[in-house]
């Protein structure tokens, strides 16, 4: 199983504070049956920089300790990369890092309450430039949780999107875990990942939520997530699956 989004590396964002507490995330990860693990700091949000060499050395000595203690589990560097208008700028300065060697897909997070207006402007140089978006846990964003059909205009551009384990199964409460499932079954979200923080109440929760989702939509919905999370990963096209609008019921709830 693999994992496109965890806050693993200690001691440089809101996810692992020391080495020890890695450690048993590595832990608690392989119990859950993942192998790989994009490491995905929070990058450029107002409260944290992780450019892209400090992550690579990050990752770099947490595999070393990983290793030594013969925890199977391979990382592979990443950043959760908010978004902004200077984004092309920093690609170019070489300070980001994408999912895959290619520089082919990057995981963007939205602040919690905004979609910013510049966002499909940006979107679309960003294709442009041969560099696909990955829209991170939109069903945590209170416009999408409002209406989540204002993420078609993006799926219509080919931007990519990133389901969070936990909010299909409610940690972050039924408001979202009803977004999510919402959107796993109108197929607005592709691929799937932790976000994993810690071990206590921001755990992994993958093995959860796909048979969860098993139950819900199929084993071969599951099959083409994980697909999906290995193609971006590799760097290699992506199937996207026919997504569909969600219909308002009377007076705009959902």
């Amino acid at each position: 199983m693999i994992d496109l989004h965890c806050h693993i590396l200690p001691g440089i964002d809101d996810g692992a504070k020391t080495i020890e507490d890695s450690l048993d995330m590595a832990r608690m990860a392989v119990k859950q049956g993942i192998t790989h693990i994009l490491c995905t700091p929070h990058h450029n949000n107002g409260r944290y920089d992780n450019p892209a060499g400090q992550v690579i050395t990050h990752v770099a000595a947490l595999q070393k300790e990983l290793d030594l203690r013969s925890i199977p589990l391979t990382l592979f560097e990443g950043q959760e990369v908010r978004i902004s208008g200077d984004l092309l700028e920093q690609i170019q300065k070489e300070s980001i890092l994408f999912t895959d060697l290619d520089n082919r897909y990057i995981l963007i997070e939205f602040p919690t309450n905004d979609i910013p207006a510049y966002t499909e402007h940006l979107f679309y140089d960003l294709l442009k430039a041969g560099h696909t978006p990955v829209i991170v846990h939109p069903e945590r964003n209170s416009k999408f949780i409002q209406d989540p059909n204002r993420l078609l205009p993006f799926l219509e551009m080919g931007v990519l999107t990133q389901l969070t384990a936990p909010s299909y199964v409610g940690v972050f409460g039924k408001q979202i875990e009803r977004t999510a499932k919402q959107m796993v079954s109108h197929n607005m979200v592709y691929m799937m990942a932790s976000d994993a923080h810690n071990i206590e109440k921001r755990g992994f929760f993958m093995k959860k939520a796909y048979d969860a989702i098993a139950k819900d939509m199929g084993a071969e919905h599951v099959l083409a997530m994980q697909q999906m999370a290995r193609d971006i990963l590799n760097g290699d096209d992506v199937r996207i699956p026919e997504y569909k609008e969600i219909k308002m019921k009377r007076f705009g709830f959902l």
